[in-house]
């Protein structure tokens, strides 16, 4: 269960991201009435969740409230315009949360002040409880911060802290992106049984399931992945063949190389 300091979670944001957080909290156990989103419209579905919790709700920041927690939910491109009226939230004990990508501490303190303040990069499986999240905080944040924010992210996923605030924009690239891959290589194999003589709808469903399951058994193995790639791989036989083209030089790996570089480059535009 979630810890909630003095003071509510103030939740900016219930869209797809902001409405898995939320969900994850109420079922890790935090009261609804501990939780405040600010969101002009939000959807239905999370509009729902918040009247049957007893979230409360309000279409700006209201006047009177000190967060414990700021957890901003808002892409990138509109940040400019949503942190400067969450100024009045911050005091001195909250601890603030980005998830937007690119747009780093020090633009988060141009808004909000000098604060405690994590950058933090969830993915989109995050949704159904089986997402994975990059951190990092800056000086401020205290030991109890940190473990409450943990907690808080940990609802949706694994949570790795890492060294440096450059180190989470190739988080954003590998994990924070990479649902995205996973998705178009899913694509990729089924638009190639289908050159192989499969009809599309099959070839879709036998990539599909195969890459879940595949998925759902490296969560599950204690064996890392290039020991299951070999569990599957006979010597001389199909799976082989078909490694032998994804991992010559100019396979897979120096595409993987030239796709996290590219989407590296554009969280640290995102900065700007």
């Amino acid at each position: 269960m979630v810890a909630v300091a003095s003071g509510p979670i103030v939740l900016i944001g219930a869209g797809n991201m902001g409405g898995a957080m939320l969900s994850g909290w109420l079922k890790s156990g935090v009261n609804g009435a501990d939780i405040l989103v600010i969101d002009p419209g939000p959807p239905p579905a999370m509009a729902k969740l918040i009247a049957d919790n007893g979230v409360r709700h309000a279409t700006s920041a209201p006047d009177g409230v000190e967060a414990a927690v700021i957890f901003i939910a808002v892409k990138p491109q509109v940040m400019e315009a949503v942190l400067p009226p969450l100024k009045p939230l911050v005091g001195p004990s909250t601890v603030i949360v980005s998830v937007a990508a690119g747009k780093t501490l020090a633009f988060i303190e141009t808004h909000l002040g000098a604060a405690a303040t994590v950058r933090a990069m969830p993915n989109t499986p995050a949704m159904i409880g089986r997402g994975v999240t990059g951190a990092f905080g800056n000086a401020r944040v205290s030991d109890a911060q940190r473990s409450q924010v943990h907690d808080l992210l940990k609802v949706s996923g694994p949570v790795e802290w890492v060294e440096t605030e450059g180190d989470i924009d190739a988080v954003t690239a590998v994990s924070g992106s990479g649902p995205a891959y996973v998705f178009y290589l899913v694509e990729c194999m089924a638009e190639a049984g289908r050159k192989a003589g499969l009809k599309a709808d099959l070839a879709m469903r036998l990539a599909r399931e195969t890459v879940a399951g595949a998925g759902e058994l490296l969560h599950q193995s204690p064996d890392d992945a290039s020991k299951l790639r070999q569990n599957v791989t006979s010597p001389g036989g199909t799976t082989a063949a078909a490694l032998a083209v994804l991992m010559a030089e100019d396979g897979m790996q120096p595409l993987f190389d030239q796709a996290i570089a590219a989407a590296r480059k554009r969280a640290e535009e995102l900065a700007g």
